[in-house]
């Protein structure tokens, strides 16, 4: 069940990423983590921090709760 979330968490952020027209880096540099830490949230092989998650969802101007609404 974790992993389905994460999984899908991670494809959500990977869309509104690319909706936005930002690299990994470039969203990486803006909630300051590394690199890696965004690719490995966007393919859904880690439990990323709830702040994680809700600097990202600072970046991308919107509720982190919308973050979770998966379709």
């Amino acid at each position: 069940m974790g992993y389905k979330i994460n999984q899908q968490l991670g494809e959500k952020i990977a869309r509104e990423r690319k909706k936005r027209n930002l690299t990994q880096e470039e969203l990486a540099a803006k909630v300051n983590v590394q690199t890696a830490t965004i690719s490995n949230i966007e393919r859904g092989e880690t439990d990323t921090s709830v702040y994680t998650v809700y600097k990202i969802a600072e970046v991308f101007k919107m509720h982190v709760k919308e973050l979770f609404v998966f379709r």
